[in-house]
């Protein structure tokens, strides 16, 4: 899907009254340290990079939102959380990311749809389940969902059909994917999944810009890009 290949850094921050307000929808990839979210973000998108994936795991600390949409329009955003999990993380430094995520999941109001990482070879852990409980009451008043099982080159076919059933019945009415970076399983499948849910109605054709009183005739503009925010 060419939507996801126009992804571009739009702002970064630690805390969660430091983003700014979007009136578009938000999408939000969260996911255990060494679930495979940055590769995941990266491959989606085809850039190598928009996604830093530290050789750490658990060492980035920030909130980086990206913006999605062609032409220089913003439809939509997507929001790199934090790993969570990693044990060579701090204590504090957990607890201090485990409170700005769960601001961040039941407060942001841009927020439409979360996308869980795992790892199918762990299955949801405890603070997956954790992460799909604090989320549910949103779920109920229509936030989306889906549990990408990364890593499903890992797997054999017979044990991506188990875990995929066995997820499916713990994701508690949210969709389940199987997904492979390495070997492109999945990712036109998600990329789809999440334009839809993005866009709802379809496709909607741009509203043109109201005329200048001065001008006698339409003149076409240029579209104005988004200004990253560093």
């Amino acid at each position: 899907m060419g939507w996801m290949h126009t992804a571009r850094f739009l702002t970064t921050a630690a805390q969660l009254h430091h983003l700014p307000p979007v009136d578009v929808p938000e999408i939000a990839f969260v996911g255990r340290s060494n679930a495979g979210k940055s590769t995941s973000i990266n491959t989606l998108t085809q850039q190598k990079q928009l996604a830093f994936a530290s050789k750490k795991p658990g060492r980035t600390q920030h909130i980086n939102l990206f913006a999605l949409g062609k032409q220089g329009v913003t439809d939509a955003v997507l929001a790199d959380l934090p790993g969570y999990g990693y044990a060579a993380v701090s204590r504090s430094d957990k607890e201090r990311w485990q409170r700005v995520m769960l601001n961040y999941l039941m407060q942001r109001e841009s927020l439409s749809a979360v996308v869980l990482l795992c790892d199918p070879r762990l299955g949801l852990t405890e603070l997956d389940e954790a992460l799909l409980d604090a989320i549910r009451p949103r779920v109920e008043q229509g936030l989306k969902f889906l549990v990408l099982l990364t890593k499903a080159d890992k797997l054999t076919r017979s044990e991506q059909a188990k875990i995929l059933s066995i997820t499916k019945l713990n994701a508690g009415g949210g969709e389940v994917r199987m997904f492979s970076a390495l070997k492109k399983q999945g990712v036109d499948d998600v990329a789809q999944l999440l334009w839809h849910w993005c866009h709802p109605d379809g496709l909607k054709p741009a509203t043109p810009a109201p005329a200048t009183p001065e001008a006698a005739a339409p003149v076409d503009t240029p579209a104005t890009p988004d200004t990253p925010v560093q």
